[in-house]
């Protein structure tokens, strides 16, 4: 996925949150939502897995290597993630037989974003 550059944080962070997207769409995967907000935060995504699955996702995205990125996605993070994730899932009425929670590494190169997926992040060990 290709951009030019980005006025700002909000811009470049949503921009890697749609690369993200759309990884997750070529794999098979369907948006339920994105910035799903509740009380005690906000999940940047929330998708259905092919398996069924729902996976809740905490896209980082940075310029640079130099300021972290997955291993930012700390324990007490974790937590809001699975607060707001049963917050959502109260409140939508389906089948779901699993949560997973992913967090994707958006890198953006000045020219494109490189991702990397961590699968069951649960543990806060990206």
């Amino acid at each position: 996925m290709h951009h030019t550059t980005f006025a700002n944080q909000y811009e470049l962070g949503y921009a890697g949150e749609a690369s993200a997207i759309s990884f997750y769409e070529q794999a098979g995967y369907e948006l339920l939502a994105h910035r799903a907000r509740c009380r005690s935060g906000e999940l940047d995504l929330i998708l259905l897995a092919p398996d069924g699955a729902v996976v809740c996702v905490e896209v980082k995205t940075r310029r640079s290597t130099s300021f972290g990125g997955a291993e930012a996605v700390t324990s007490k993070k974790l937590a809001t993630m699975r607060r707001c994730a049963a917050e959502w899932l109260a409140g939508h009425e389906h089948d779901y037989r699993e949560v997973r929670f992913d967090v994707v590494e958006a890198l953006f190169d000045g020219t494109e974003f490189h991702l990397q997926r961590y699968q069951g992040a649960e543990d806060g060990a990206c």
